[in-house]
């Protein structure tokens, strides 16, 4: 079993009129996952948090 790891960002407005949001994931959170710029993460809301999982990895959620 992993440990799951809980981190907290600011969603950015990209000003664009599209009603996505930007968010930047530390370096760190990315080194320590083993991501890298380019990798496609999933994300669900599980029990009201936000999770993102690697989409070609059987890794445990971000």
């Amino acid at each position: 079993m992993t440990e799951t790891q809980r981190w907290t960002v600011k969603c950015q407005d990209p000003e664009d009129g599209s009603g996505d949001v930007i968010v930047d994931l530390p370096p760190d959170l990315l080194a320590r996952l083993g991501l890298s710029i380019d990798d496609v993460l999933t994300i669900e809301v599980i029990d009201g948090a936000i999770v993102l999982t690697p989409k070609s990895s059987n890794s445990a959620p971000v």
